[in-house]
């Protein structure tokens, strides 16, 4: 290619870089948004989104899961559009550091997820059933995470039912909540409610196993796009050198 050709090659993989990264610059800063409004007005946001949310982020804390997203977004994205607009090696190169260890955790977490899935039962378990035990009928925002999540995945706790024993609610209420309850009422079963139900932990992984295609097809769209990202960040780099 001609000098010429050559810069106009360079301009365009630029400004390419450039409106990328202000789009993940923005991004990451509506889902930190979302994600401050969660922590500070979690009810608010429950009340408008609550029956629209994935039912895999209801099993875990949206709020603090988006704000950790958003700002790892805002870095990435402001150091991608600096380092192309002010053409900063040292820009590009921490932007190029950033997504490698960010490509690499995927890659690890894909990983411990498919061997070690058994292990993730556990340390949820740990985690999650004494919060249901200590919380669920008194923390109104988890219990209105859970009770929407029963009903969407149709499961009940994230084991079974037991994990509602002792819980403020069966205390109250000396029965288990109302999702694990409403599609045996009618059947006059003789065992306790929610038997017939999985947990939502098993539920989410056998939906996740029947949209595997669709799960497969997001995780390599994204690998590719930080592929992408990289490749463009070091022939930036490597121009720079060059110029």
């Amino acid at each position: 290619l001609s000098p010429g050709a050559k810069m106009g090659c360079f301009t365009f993989i630029k400004v390419m870089m450039i409106l990328f990264n202000l789009a993940i610059f923005l991004g990451g800063g509506t889902l930190l948004g979302v994600g401050i409004w969660v922590t500070v007005d979690g009810q608010s946001f429950l009340n408008i989104f609550g029956a629209l949310s994935s039912s895999v982020l209801q099993v875990v804390n949206v709020s603090y899961f988006l704000i950790v997203i958003g700002a790892i977004l805002l870095v990435i994205g402001f150091l991608g559009c600096c380092g192309a607009q002010k053409e900063s090696k040292c820009l590009l190169m921490m932007f190029f550091s950033v997504v490698l260890i960010i490509f690499i955790a995927e890659i690890a977490a894909a990983v411990v997820a498919l061997v070690y899935t058994g292990l993730a039962e556990t340390l949820l378990t740990a985690v999650v059933t004494p919060l249901l035990k200590e919380k669920y009928g008194v923390d109104k925002s988890l219990t209105h995470i859970w009770n929407v999540t029963m009903r969407e995945v149709d499961c009940c706790g994230l084991n079974n039912y037991t994990d509602f024993t002792d819980s403020p609610w069966y205390k109250d209420h000396k029965t288990y909540p109302e999702p694990c309850c409403s599609l045996l009422l009618s059947l006059a079963h003789p065992h306790p409610c929610g038997y017939l139900l999985q947990g939502c932990f098993k539920q989410i992984l056998e939906d996740i196993k029947t949209n595997a295609g669709v799960v497969g097809g997001v995780a390599a769209g994204i690998a590719a796009l930080e592929i992408a990202a990289m490749a463009v960040s070091m022939y930036l780099y490597c121009q720079l050198d060059q110029k």
